[in-house]
C-alpha cells in the first residue's frame, strides 16, 4: 500500500489483501518473512539495548533524565541500530515485491549485489535512520512518560495492565510520527537504477513527489502502517 499511490488510486488494505491472495495465493502474504524476522531480532535488540546506556550517559552528563534526554537517547539508539541492519531491511522489502518467490533470500541478495553493488544494500539508509530515530525516540520516551502519568493520575499500579496501556499509547504515537517516513523509505529501497532509471533523486524528492498525490497519501492510514510496525516495535 505504501507504493500503491505510484501506480494508481489506493484500494484499501482489505481489497489489496484479497487481490494478493487471489492472484499469488496466501503464501504471498508471508513474503520476506525470514529477513523480516532477522531484522526484528537484530534491529529491535540493538535499539532497545542501546537506549538505556544512552539515557544513563546523558543523565550523568546533564544531571537529568527528562523527556528531551529520552528523545535524544532514543534517536541515537534507533539510528545506530538501523544503519547496521539496513541491508536486511532492503532484502525484506525487495522480497515482498518480488514476483519470483522461488529465488529466496540468498538469490535475492546475490541479484541486488550483482546489479547494484554493495551500495544497493544501504539504499534509503538516511531515511531509515531518520525513521528509526523518530520511532525509537517517540515510542520509548512516550512509554516512559505515559507510564509515569498513569501511575500518578490513575488507580493503576505496576503490572501487566499498566505496561499494556503504556505500550499501546507509545505504539500509536510512533506510528503517527513515522508513517510518512515509511512510505519514503519503502519507495527508495524498491528503486532500482538498473531497471528503468532513477525515479527519486533523494528522500526530499521522494516526499515531494508523494505530496503531489492526494493529501492523505503520506499518512494514508494509521492501520496499514501499524500492521507492519508490530515486527519493529
Amino acid at each position: 500500500m505504501q507504493r500503491a499511490g505510484q501506480r494508481g488510486p489506493l484500494i484499501g488494505m482489505g481489497k489489496l489483501c484479497g487481490k494478493i491472495v487471489k492472484i499469488e495465493g496466501p503464501v504471498a502474504l508471508c513474503s520476506g518473512l525470514a529477513p523480516a524476522m532477522v531484522r526484528s531480532l537484530l534491529c529491535g535488540g540493538l535499539r532497545l539495548s542501546l537506549y538505556e546506556p544512552c539515557k544513563s550517559f546523558a543523565d550523568s552528563v546533564f544531571g537529568s533524565a527528562n523527556i528531551f534526554v529520552k528523545l535524544v537517547s532514543g534517536t541515537i539508539s534507533g539510528a545506530i541500530a538501523t544503519a547496521v541492519t539496513n541491508p536486511v531491511d532492503v532484502l525484506k522489502v525487495r522480497m515482498q515485491m518480488n514476483m519470483n518467490p522461488q529465488r529466496g533470500p540468498v538469490g535475492e541478495l546475490r541479484q541486488i549485489i550483482s546489479e547494484e553493488g554493495l551500495k544497493g544494500l544501504w539504499k534509503g539508509v538516511g531515511t531509515s535512520m531518520t525513521r528509526a530515530g523518530a520511532l525509537t525516540a517517540s515510542q520509548l520516551a512516550t512509554y516512559d512518560e505515559s507510564k509515569q502519568a498513569l501511575l500518578r493520575w490513575t488507580p493503576l499500579e505496576e503490572g501487566f495492565l499498566l505496561h499494556l496501556i503504556s505500550s499501546c499509547i507509545a505504539g500509536a504515537v510512533g506510528t503517527l510520527v513515522t508513517g510518512p517516513m515509511d512510505i519514503v523509505k519503502t519507495r527508495l529501497m524498491l528503486q532500482q537504477e538498473s531497471k528503468g532509471g532513477i525515479i527519486y533523486r533523494n528522500s526530499f524528492h521522494c516526499a515531494y513527489q508523494a505530496r503531489r498525490r492526494p493529501c492523505c497519501e503520506l499518512h494514508h492510514t494509521f492501520i496499514q502502517c501499524y500492521k507492519a510496525r508490530k515486527a519493529l516495535a
